[in-house]
């Protein structure tokens, strides 16, 4: 048996960027210890709808990349990946953002596909979570899109809808505009029995929230099991309050209060669509996937 390998894994997202150093056993085994994780609004996607990246926002995303590489070598990380998702693959100047993190980190950025991005939280949350990969469905909720990952016939599947919590807030959709955009995957799915794992800012935080967290404790929230009904009320409760009233509420980070009630409309309307009466609640996923990959590789 080899000796772990302690792996740095940073992900740009479109809301996000987030840190994960972790010990992970020799290549090929699904055991992971998490040293330390970090996690700063940047907001790259803002203005997304544009397709342009601006300026700023590649700024102090950039910043905190280069942040997080010093912590992750502090940490005695020996290998260090980036990853890039929906943000980065959708502008049309990411050229000129991948360029600007080389430059100012020394880092090179991999630019997910939808389909590798829900495959790497698959296997994150296998590492994390006692479930059976037959009857399990991971859904991802991120800032511009959501990934769905699923077993066929022992074949993995995947979907990526570009159908996010900040690209629904800034597009605001109708409830059938949403479902519609929802479709191709819901519909292909939805007769069968599925155990719904959720993973991503949103369905993480909308547990905080049922369980009114003062403080985030992620040993409450892992596993946590989340009803249909509590998303409902939750929504209900959002939709209702202004903005300063949600920057206030128990479990919900105030850098997240502007983009939840979009997220929270898309968990309900994959719930409602599939139908699943809960979501079991993963903290392992996209970056411990890749984390594991990492070690694999090293």
């Amino acid at each position: 048996m080899g000796r772990p390998v302690r792996v740095g894994v940073i992900d740009i997202g479109t809301n996000s960027t987030r840190l994960l150093v972790a010990d992970v056993g020799a290549a090929g085994q699904l055991q992971l210890a998490v040293v330390k994780t970090a996690l700063v609004t940047t907001r790259l996607g803002e203005g997304i709808t544009a397709g342009i990246l601006t300026e700023a926002a590649m700024q102090r995303t950039a910043r905190v990349v280069a942040e997080f590489r010093v912590m992750a070598e502090t940490l005695g990380a020996g290998r260090i990946v980036v990853v890039g998702t929906s943000a980065v693959r959708d502008a049309a100047n990411r050229a000129a953002f991948l360029r600007l993190i080389e430059e100012m980190c020394g880092l090179e950025v991999r630019v997910l596909s939808g389909e590798e991005e829900a495959a790497f939280s698959w296997q994150g949350v296998l590492a994390g979570l006692p479930v059976h990969p037959a009857s399990t469905m991971v859904v991802d909720i991120g800032g511009g899109s959501t990934e769905f990952c699923w077993e066929e016939e022992r074949r993995l599947f995947s979907a990526s809808l570009p159908v996010g919590a900040v690209r629904l807030t800034v597009a605001e959709p109708d409830d059938a505009a949403l479902n519609e955009a929802l479709m191709p995957v819901v519909e292909r799915l939805r007769d069968r029995s599925w155990d719904l794992v959720g993973v991503g800012g949103t369905i993480t935080t909308l547990a905080a929230m049922a369980q009114r967290l003062e403080k985030y404790d992620p040993s409450r929230v892992h596993g946590y099991l989340l009803s249909r009904q509590e998303v409902e009320e939750l929504l209900a409760v959002l939709l209702a309050a202004t903005l300063e009233e949600r920057q206030q509420m128990p479990g919900l980070q105030p850098e997240r209060a502007d983009i939840i009630p979009a997220g929270a409309r898309i968990l309900r309307a994959i719930m409602r669509g599939l139908p699943a009466p809960a979501v079991r609640v993963s903290e392992f996923d996209l970056l411990h996937g890749i984390a594991l990959a990492a070690a694999g590789e090293a």
